[in-house]
């Protein structure tokens, strides 16, 4: 066949391409290049350019099927670079006219970021306390030490919060913390809400907050864990009144149950809820970032006098930044620009239980990175590979032996526009045997817009149906191994059962180290995943450097897998193990394969699962044979 190469790279990407196209083609003009190969060559030369892509790489190829037609047989890169049948634009613009963005709901981008990044300041205040740092100290750890406190630093952070906003307004505390001065601190310390087993009477920080201050002090206490009633099975609070939980029904057992499982003396309490290194509002650093973002928050239209615990998709992607952001932060090293060298106290320590990161750095840190990813977190999904064009998914097999797959695939593109406007939740019924599989496929990319691209995951409930639905995907569709990955095994079933039985506690080694931010450490080596690709830039590379099993997860255009690796976004209370699949259902479509596998007992999470895709603007289908 003859073939001609179309070469769009830039930067280093265009040398690397140029070196693998003049050693199959000959180059007949800069970036094109056109010769006669067999089938099996141009499988080598796009498996060779896939090697070497980067977001920097695009090159398209064109398969000369006459004197008067072509046609585009494969894209490597950046498919952005060419339209559907290859053709380069003569000139672009970057410039939303429909601003769909809006629509979407990130329209309240600017106040998820100031609130995460608000909340990133606050977040571990609580570290300071004396209990917490002497279980930092490598020179006082012992037998006689303690591994975690009666109140999690998170419940101190909060107190810390509350005394700061006090009985102001949204407007009076942004503006007291737009002038912030070495005397917060005493002034904070004087008014804190000293918590106590013993105590007859709580003070529930919800009650008197504004509402801004209330979605603050909500990131803070849940960055780690979220709330969660302790005495299962007796005096729940009811399940009709869910928004009245966090001012009617909370107390500090949510959080913090060491406060009533141990017997606490009276000095380790004391020492919970004192500060002799004091806490990082004393810090020039810290006060100069909070400086910077009240004056940011105070002239951001929109904030203020609005439920924004009421506005969920605000709440989570917030808590979504804020736990990235610890995440992230916790593992790079100290950056001394966000050290106040009179500040003395640390927030964790390294793996050999040394010191590592100061307190206030940390705070600042975290705060930073948390408002840097929302504003990059909307361009995530553009950065991420989609589904190339595939005649299969869009003509049918060869020899179509049902039909009603092409009528779905048709009745799928009728609506795509609808779709874009108002979401998608659909129901695909057949029979055992009459290829739902393939016409999931073939619906999700009929729904998808071209522009954008198609990704998708399929969740089943059974394992062992895992790798065959992988395998039959990626057969029918005659799929690259870049195109799909497929995950076998894992520990969350093991680790949610573990949980709800109450079995976690606050001595695990990444607790006692001050850095539970890093727990989606672990969920690396919980599963293994079939995926044929390593190289991975923007974001992703960034976010999850060493997390390579995460990135293969995030970056699959395809991903099939059992549920109990999505579901975490839902029922993980643990915040580090609920970012990678929160992640995986903001950048893609969602396919429930044969949900009828599961009891009733499992419909609760499923309804969650499918409640959270809709609200972070996925398109969801139910594939089922009854």
């Amino acid at each position: 066949m003859m073939v001609t190469f179309v070469s769009q790279c830039q930067k280093k990407a265009l040398t690397r391409t140029r070196r693998v196209l003049d050693a199959f083609a000959n180059r007949i003009g800069d970036n094109t290049w056109q010769t006669v190969i067999t089938e099996d060559g141009l499988i080598a030369v796009k498996t060779l350019l896939r090697k070497t892509a980067t977001k920097n790489t695009a090159v398209a190829c064109h398969w000369q099927r006459s004197r008067s037609r072509s046609e585009l047989v494969w894209i490597v890169g950046n498919r952005r670079c060419f339209n559907a049948e290859g053709i380069v634009p003569v000139n672009s613009t970057r410039k939303d006219f429909s601003h769909r963005e809006w629509e979407k709901g990130w329209h309240t981008t600017e106040i998820i970021a100031i609130a995460s990044a608000i909340a990133g300041l606050f977040h571990d205040l609580g570290k300071a306390n004396d209990l917490f740092q002497e279980k930092l100290n490598p020179n006082k750890k012992g037998k006689e030490t303690k591994k975690f406190e009666p109140y999690r630093h998170e419940w101190v952070s909060l107190r810390l919060f509350q005394a700061f906003v006090d009985e102001s307004s949204d407007q009076e505390w942004l503006k007291q913390l737009a002038n912030v001065d070495e005397g917060l601190e005493n002034q904070v310390l004087q008014k804190i809400e000293v918590d106590n087993p013993n105590a007859k009477e709580f003070n529930n920080p919800f009650d008197t907050l504004p509402a801004f201050a209330k979605l603050v002090a909500w990131l803070i206490v849940s960055h780690h864990r979220l709330p969660a009633y302790p005495n299962q099975g007796t005096a729940e609070p009811s399940l009709k009144e869910p928004n009245t939980w966090l001012s009617d029904a909370l107390d500090d057992s949510w959080n913090s149950l060491n406060s009533r499982n141990h017997e606490w003396k009276e000095d380790a309490l004391k020492a919970n809820w004192t500060f002799s290194s004091h806490t990082p509002l004393v810090s020039k650093t810290w006060q100069d970032k909070a400086i910077q973002l009240s004056k940011r928050a105070l002239v951001c239209q929109g904030l203020m006098a609005v439920d924004w615990l009421s506005q969920p998709f605000v709440m989570h992607l917030s808590r979504l930044a804020l736990m990235l952001a610890d995440h992230h932060y916790s593992g790079k090293d100290p950056h001394p620009k966000w050290q106040d060298a009179n500040y003395l106290a640390f927030a964790n320590t390294d793996d050999q239980n040394q010191p590592k990161q100061k307190l206030d750095e940390h705070n600042v840190g975290v705060s930073q990175h948390a408002f840097e990813f929302i504003l990059k977190l909307r361009r995530l999904r553009e950065e991420l590979p989609t589904l190339p064009p595939n005649k299969t998914l869009a003509k049918g097999p060869k020899e179509d032996k049902e039909p009603w797959q092409t009528k779905a695939y048709q009745a799928a593109q009728q609506v795509q526009s609808q779709v874009k406007e108002q979401g998608f939740f659909g129901i695909n019924m057949a029979s055992t045997g009459k290829g739902k599989t393939l016409a999931n496929a073939r619906i999700m990319y009929g729904l998808a817009d071209e522009s954008e691209g198609c990704r998708f995951s399929v969740a089943l409930g059974l394992r062992t149906l895992t790798l065959q639905t992988g395998e039959a995907l990626q057969e029918r569709l005659e799929l690259e191994k870049a195109d799909i990955a497929t995950l076998i095994g894992s520990q969350a079933i093991l680790r949610l059962n573990k949980i709800n039985q109450g079995k976690q506690t606050d001595d695990e080694p990444l607790a006692i180290r001050g850095s539970e931010s890093l727990e989606m450490e672990a969920d690396d080596d919980g599963f293994d995943v079939i995926y044929g690709i390593e190289v991975y830039e923007g974001q992703l590379e960034k976010w999850f450097k060493n997390k390579p099993k995460a990135k293969k997860l995030l970056h699959a255009p395809i991903l099939v897998s059992t549920i109990d690796h999505l579901t975490p976004a839902t029922e993980g209370v643990r915040g580090g193990r609920q970012i990678v699949p929160m992640l995986r259902l903001l950048t893609s479509d969602l396919i429930l394969d044969e949900p009828d596998e599961f009891d009733l007992n499992d419909l609760p999470a499923l309804a969650r699962l499918v409640n959270w895709a809709g609200m972070l603007g996925a398109n969801v289908l139910v594939s089922t044979a009854t």
